[in-house]
């Protein structure tokens, strides 16, 4: 289905729930909060914002060494602020803030430079991935290997690589630093490696393990979870089975959350 920017724009603006309101998935792994008074020149994107009174912006912040965090732009949305034109999703940041509150205060923000734009269904997809760290990422919580993913996966989206492949190493490396994410070249169960020819299931708290009759959870062969492993998606059949269970096991972390950008990649995609 065709389409454009400007059409994917609005649509995630008319769908989506405002992320930083949402609150973390039940599951998520959280740490004790290690706040400090001052941070400068941090490396930085900006995963939503919103308006604060009449002239400020509460943005939502994933950052290298200090994760997801929630600032007050004071004065951001004044015609001549330093930061109207900077705090923009998917532009790679250097960040300033003080203050040891849970939203606290930003004080700089430059642009940094050397990526490419996202657009058309790049640009959705890069909604989609914001929306997943919002939504499984608790705040305060350092995930410095995810952020390094997060700019990887931006990079790609924006040299057209496949769509498909690269949300789904996303999604699976998103699983795996939230601590959720089993080996699955094992079954939990038995410890005996996970054979090719194999069909299997994966419980979303305890891995992967030979399938049943009466499973009701996506059963996938063994040859799909050890190219998951290796990150293998050149397989047809790997991709869509591995689209289903990412699927399946994101919902659960999520406790019923809803994803409203992946419905629209549903829709539009089928990605």
């Amino acid at each position: 289905m065709p389409t454009n920017d400007a059409d994917l724009t609005v649509a995630v603006a008319a769908n989506a729930t405002p992320a930083a309101q949402a609150p973390a998935a039940p599951s998520a792994r959280r740490r004790a909060p290690q706040r400090v008074e001052k941070v400068s020149g941090q490396p930085a994107f900006v995963l939503h914002s919103y308006p604060y009174k009449e002239t400020s912006l509460i943005v939502d912040m994933f950052t290298r060494d200090f994760g997801r965090v929630g600032l007050v732009a004071k004065g951001a949305k004044r015609p001549l602020s330093k930061l109207r034109g900077v705090l923009q999703t998917f532009q790679p940041l250097q960040a300033a803030w003080s203050g040891k509150s849970e939203l606290r205060t930003l004080i700089d923000a430059e642009w940094v430079g050397g990526m490419l734009p996202l657009e058309k269904t790049a640009l959705l997809c890069g909604f989609y991935l914001n929306e997943l760290l919002v939504k499984l990422i608790a705040r305060d919580d350092p995930h410095p290997a995810l952020f390094d993913h997060y700019v990887s996966t931006l990079n790609q989206l924006a040299h057209n690589e496949p769509a498909p492949v690269v949300l789904r190493k996303f999604e699976r490396a998103l699983l795996k630093e939230t601590g959720v994410a089993a080996d699955l070249t094992r079954c939990t169960s038995t410890r005996a490696a996970v054979e090719a020819d194999g069909d299997y299931v994966v419980d979303p708290e305890r891995g992967a393990r030979p399938a049943r009759a009466s499973d009701s959870w996506p059963v996938v062969s063994g040859k799909t979870l050890l190219d998951m492993e290796r990150e293998d998606y050149s397989d047809p059949l790997t991709q869509a089975q591995s689209k289903l269970l990412l699927r399946f096991l994101l919902a659960h972390q999520l406790g019923g959350a809803t994803l409203n950008t992946r419905q629209i990649l549903i829709d539009l995609m089928q990605l």
